[in-house]
């Protein structure tokens, strides 16, 4: 075949894909690192009720969907709570595969595939003819799996799910070389005192409020959890301590604004962090320790500000 039949044959079969894409009954989705939208096939629209000219991001899909009774089942009082919940583990893995039922009455085995720049891939198949019991186990399963790494209060991961990250992270960073991460220990300035005059309750809605501005505020790939008490683990991976930096002092800018207890709209509260960015040789003990000494600092330098180690 000559060259220019070669071209003339991978367009005519690019062509071919866009059109079964746009056919098939499977839904087909391709969001971009900031987990916007970017392609959606009809499908893939028709079941979450995205207009043609639409980008939106997944978690305003989510938001607006599960307020209108329909697209994605979701099972919570709080969507908030289970936006952070989901997000803790969405994009983090190059591959995974999660069931989803819809309101229509559809269930969907989804699997999303990540590249390392963050962009991902959705494809979901109608798997409704299953029958019901292997459906069941399945859903007890996966609620199951959720349970084991998110923390109970917040929605965001646990104490065992983020270290399992940084773990993760360190092993990769061995096997290509030297890749800089950052982690930065957050903890919330004078709670006790909080608990103390409003009482525990209050505490509780400090602590979701915070967690639901630190998991909007930071990208896709960074890792979020709760570590203990009031005290929060940010892992930031491929990132400087200044890039960092920048995007936890614009994450508790909004903190410092936030009103979180509706019957109490002058209190304020603030957060002080220390950052540790990895180094040849690191382990989690190690990188954890700097962070935590450098949040010493800051505690002991007034507070309300994060320092580095």
């Amino acid at each position: 075949m000559s060259r220019g039949g070669e071209v003339s044959s991978l367009v005519s079969v690019t062509d071919q894909l866009a059109v079964l894409q746009e056919e098939t009954d499977a839904l087909i989705a391709v969001y971009d690192p900031g987990d916007r939208l970017r392609y959606a096939n009809r499908a893939f629209r028709s079941a979450y009720f995205i207009e043609d000219d639409e980008t939106p991001l997944w978690r305003d899909i989510m938001r607006r969907n599960h307020s209108a009774q329909r697209g994605t089942m979701i099972e919570t009082r709080d969507i908030e709570v289970w936006l952070a919940s989901v997000t803790s583990r969405r994009g983090k893995v190059a591959s995974r595969t999660i069931e989803s039922n819809l309101y229509d009455g559809r269930w969907l085995w989804i699997v999303e595939t990540v590249r390392t720049d963050g962009w991902m891939m959705f494809v979901g198949s109608d798997i409704t003819e299953l029958r019901r019991s292997e459906r069941t186990i399945r859903q007890e399963c996966d609620r199951a799996r959720k349970a084991s790494v998110t923390d109970d209060l917040t929605g965001v991961s646990n104490r065992r799910h983020v270290i399992a990250a940084l773990d993760a992270l360190l092993e990769r960073a061995d096997d290509r070389g030297a890749e800089p991460f950052t982690l930065c220990l957050l903890d919330l300035d004078r709670f006790k005192s909080v608990n103390d005059i409003f009482g525990h309750p209050a505490g509780d809605l400090v602590l979701v409020s915070f967690a639901q501005l630190m998991r909007s505020g930071i990208r896709l790939k960074d890792h979020f959890g709760r570590v203990g008490g009031e005290e929060f683990l940010l892992i930031l991976p491929e990132t400087d301590a200044g890039a960092a930096r920048g995007i936890i002092e614009g994450v508790l800018d909004e903190v410092r604004r936030s009103r979180p207890l509706l019957a109490h709209p002058d209190f304020t509260y603030t957060c002080s962090g220390g950052l540790a960015t990895s180094r040849l040789g690191d382990n989690a003990q190690s990188i954890y320790a700097r962070a935590d000494q450098a949040l010493y600092c800051a505690k002991r330098e007034g507070r309300n500000r994060i320092v580095e180690r």
